[in-house]
């Protein structure tokens, strides 16, 4: 046999074994062999937990800060309408007939008690100081007709039933001039009954009852007015203390007594808090909306609340408990269960379960699974919950 009939066969098998081998490597043994380091990766990081280098475009997007602690409240807030205290509210009206001859106080004026609103003239109350001095005139002669009596019947001069007549006659004028005093007392609620402060020809003068701020004038120049009217002419009241009405659900009445704290916030100042005290519970519910009224007392020592703005309340526990509170931006639900992420360095961030006591429509108070002072993850949480994913 020659040497060349042997190399040939040989040469074949080796040209056979390269494209087999070629072959091979291009259907997947490369492939197997560049997974092992994404494996080992994978295997190397903690679970739930995510690290970024300096920089990485993920950073840009997330907004961490500190956790920060607030008081617990019972319950998610609640609707309240800010209102006049009417405790020291004074509305005043006209207690007769008469017309508008002068106003003395504006809408926004501030007044103090027995300051003069506004003078009207006023015919009956005219009447009235008529009637009275009428009644002191009367009285007064009668009592001198008693004591000639007395005089007279201590000398035998007349008998005892002429005495005893003078006596009853005395007696009526004297309920007459009460009965006179009475009614001009009752128009002049803030005068001294004497009839000095209706003035000249019945001029009466509409007086605050109340130190404040006059918050309501219906009062105009010349304007006709008459006892009973829808609208009382002035609205007096002090400005610096007002109530918070909220309609609270049954389902709370159990934990809310007489006392509590409670936090208000209204829209016109976001982010600012102003503290109320509940002074009253409502003794009957509402059978349409199945909810009971509560008052709350609300200082103003500013002035920048107003009645009839609406507000959030939120009732504290009685301990006024302190407990960690989240924006619900910083929550991710996973099921049954709400997730964080804090940041334990630089670049690098760990999921937690946390147990959330109340959750409103901003907030989540949390009872456990953060502590204060750790940073977290207030805006971009979900975007970590798909890194981690």
């Amino acid at each position: 046999m020659s040497v060349r009939s042997v190399a040939l066969p040989v040469l074949l098998v080796l040209l056979l074994a390269g494209a087999y081998l070629a072959g091979a490597s291009r259907t997947g043994s490369a492939p197997a062999a560049s997974s092992v380091p994404a494996v080992q990766a994978a295997a190397a990081r903690a679970p739930n937990t995510l690290k970024f280098d300096a920089g990485a475009p993920q950073l840009a997007s997330l907004r961490i800060a500190m956790i920060e602690e607030a008081p617990l409240p019972v319950a998610e807030p609640l609707n309240g309408r800010i209102a006049y205290n009417e405790d020291v509210t004074g509305r005043v009206s006209s207690p007769v007939a008469g017309r508008i001859v002068s106003l003395k106080a504006a809408p926004g004026d501030s007044v103090k008690a027995g300051q003069v609103l506004a003078t009207m003239d006023a015919p009956d109350l005219a009447a009235a100081v008529a009637d009275l001095r009428k009644a002191q005139a009367d009285e007064s002669r009668k009592r001198l007709a008693q004591e000639r009596a007395q005089k007279l019947f201590d000398g035998g001069v007349i008998p005892r039933k002429d005495l005893e007549s003078a006596q009853a006659d005395r007696a009526a004028a004297s309920a007459e001039t009460e009965r006179a005093r009475l009614r001009l007392r009752n128009l002049t609620p803030l005068g001294d009954g004497s009839g000095t402060s209706a003035g000249v020809g019945g001029s009466l003068a509409l007086r605050s009852p109340v130190n404040g701020v006059v918050v309501d004038r219906k009062a105009n120049p010349a304007m006709e007015v008459q006892p009973g009217m829808a609208d009382p002419l002035f609205v007096v009241t002090d400005i610096k203390r007002l109530w918070v009405l909220v309609d609270l659900p049954e389902r709370y009445l159990a934990r809310v007594s007489e006392g509590l704290a409670a936090s208000v916030t209204v829209d016109a100042y976001p982010g600012e808090i102003f503290r109320a005290r509940v002074t009253r519970i409502g003794q009957v519910m509402d059978a349409g909306t199945r909810r009971i009224q509560i008052r709350c007392e609300l200082p103003n020592p500013e002035g920048v609340l107003k009645p009839e703005m609406f507000a959030r309340v939120s009732l504290l526990t009685r301990d006024e408990r302190q407990v960690l509170r989240l924006p619900n931006s910083a929550l991710v639900t996973e099921g049954l269960f709400s997730y964080i992420f804090v940041e334990t360095a630089a670049g690098s961030f760990a999921r937690r379960k946390v147990e959330l006591s109340v959750q409103d429509r901003d907030y989540a108070y949390v009872s456990g699974g953060v502590s204060k002072g750790e940073r977290v993850v207030v805006n971009g949480a979900l975007l970590l919950q798909s890194e981690l994913g």
